[in-house]
């Protein structure tokens, strides 16, 4: 039986589509909830007064928490088979300076961001852009031997660098490092101290625990004491790390806590038998994780502040209430519901604080809320893809999250540029007279974007840090 966690493949596969599909619908006047809640229509101008949560305030965190429960399969998995922490912390730092090269490369070859952006020369570099990647991120699959494999990787790093001097006339600003994609390079900084910290605590949860709660403490104490304003304003590489950047740790973690319980249920999973886990069970789980999800959309982004807790309490015991007694993948589910519901409360409770949930800056609320709602999206995802074992018809989000960092990338550097070479992408632009056919271009070039992923997936061309 396999020991692959389709639900995680899943649920970090939806993130990603959404995170794309989201930039692709950025203009227009759709209804304000298909948009960042503090970026409404007509204008899309930010607005940090403005709190509430729509589901594309959804993608990041989930993506982040998909990728905190990673960490027992990634880190856990090589410390027990003999690995040091020495080694593991050296591969911690590696990713996170290769994830950072990845987020400014890329940023400077978006053909919006020439002065040449619709010639055909910003399209071939996006393209070539794309190319370069491959030898970067991915093993050469030719019986090489392995210094032949790492010329060829840091090659491609060359002729990146190369690419970005050679460039730079056709950039409307000079170059500099402060140039990189926002959402990279945040997941840079949470591959480096969300991996450290796992590694020093993996074997301690309690400790874990503690040290969010003292980095909860220098936060909540950064504008009132001397010596906490200096450690959160110190950076000895500011287009890099910020510490500001470290309270998404308060995703990434509570995903390792929900790792941990589905990296055991997935190494036990041979010795459970699915007919211990009843049916009632099952859908009843399906049902009130999703639901919870809903519920919180529609009553944080309508600012019914009291229904929703009032509801989203009564879900909670309705789902307390179902999974005790559990047997078979029941146990898992509710491990997983009670860390959600844990952080789900505590969000909620904490909603009014910072001047309620938002995004940007990311409010305490939202961090613990969206960790709570990645729970339940988890159980929903397991339900379906490892109970009823429906992961042949998930498999699109699936190998999509096998394969994020081709996902994110393929439409904006390879399917939309191809689309203008060879003229198609004006009649995809016409999309743009109507909102909804707009949205409708969106759901056609994530979808590109998707096949494009899953062609690579399919050959086993893997993108890896």
């Amino acid at each position: 039986m396999s020991k692959r966690a389709y639900a995680l493949d899943a649920l970090r596969g939806y993130a990603i589509l959404t995170m794309v599909l989201s930039a692709t619908i950025a203009g227009g006047v759709l209804p304000a909830w298909m948009y960042h809640m503090q970026t409404p229509p007509p204008h899309h101008a930010f607005d940090m007064s403005i709190s509430g949560l729509t589901w594309v305030d959804l993608v990041f965190p989930f993506f982040l928490f998909a990728m905190g429960a990673a960490f027992p399969f990634s880190i856990g998995k090589r410390y027990a088979k003999g690995e040091t922490k020495v080694r593991l912390i050296y591969d911690a730092l590696k990713r996170g300076v290769q994830l950072t090269f990845f987020a400014i490369f890329i940023q400077h070859f978006y053909p919006y961001v020439l002065n040449t952006s619709n010639s055909i020369y910003a399209w071939l570099l996006a393209i070539c852009c794309f190319a370069v990647l491959f030898p970067m991120f991915m093993r050469i699959p030719l019986p090489l031997k392995p210094w032949m494999h790492s010329a060829i990787k840091w090659g491609a790093y060359i002729v990146a660098a190369l690419m970005i001097y050679v460039t730079q006339p056709l950039r409307f600003h000079p170059f500099t490092l402060y140039d990189s994609n926002i959402i990279i390079l945040l997941l840079a900084n949470m591959a480096v101290f969300g991996s450290v910290l796992y590694i020093f605590t993996m074997n301690n949860k309690w400790l874990r625990s503690g040290i969010l709660l003292l980095l909860w403490a220098i936060f909540c104490s950064s504008t009132e004491s001397v010596w906490t304003q200096s450690l959160f304003e110190f950076t000895p590489f500011a287009w890099m790390y910020r510490f500001e950047y470290l309270k998404y740790l308060f995703i990434v973690i509570p995903g390792s806590f929900a790792g941990e319980y589905l990296y055991q249920w997935i190494e036990k999973k041979n010795d459970i038998s699915y007919s211990e886990t009843t049916s009632d069970k099952a859908i009843g789980s399906l049902m009130i994780s999703f639901l919870l999800i809903i519920v919180n959309l529609f009553g944080l982004y309508n600012r019914w502040l009291t229904l929703n807790l009032i509801i989203s309490i009564l879900l909670l015991l309705i789902g307390y209430s179902l999974l005790r007694n559990p047997k078979g993948s029941a146990v898992l589910w509710r491990q997983l519901f009670l860390i959600g519901a844990f952080l789900l409360l505590l969000g909620l409770f904490l909603e009014p604080f910072q001047g309620g949930i938002k995004k940007d800056p990311a409010s305490f609320g939202y961090l613990f809320v969206t960790s709570g709602l990645g729970c339940m999206a988890l159980i929903f995802f397991h339900v379906i893809c490892d109970y009823y074992k429906k992961d042949r018809a998930c498999a699109f989000l699936i190998m999509s999250g096998q394969n994020p960092m081709i996902a994110y990338v393929a439409g904006d550097l390879f399917l939309i540029p191809l689309l203008c070479i060879i003229g198609v992408m004006p009649l995809i632009n016409a999309f743009n007279a109507n909102p909804w056919l707009g949205f409708l271009k969106g759901v056609l070039l994530t979808s590109g974007a998707m096949l494009i992923t899953m062609f690579f997936t399919k050959i086993k061309w893997f993108w890896r840090t």
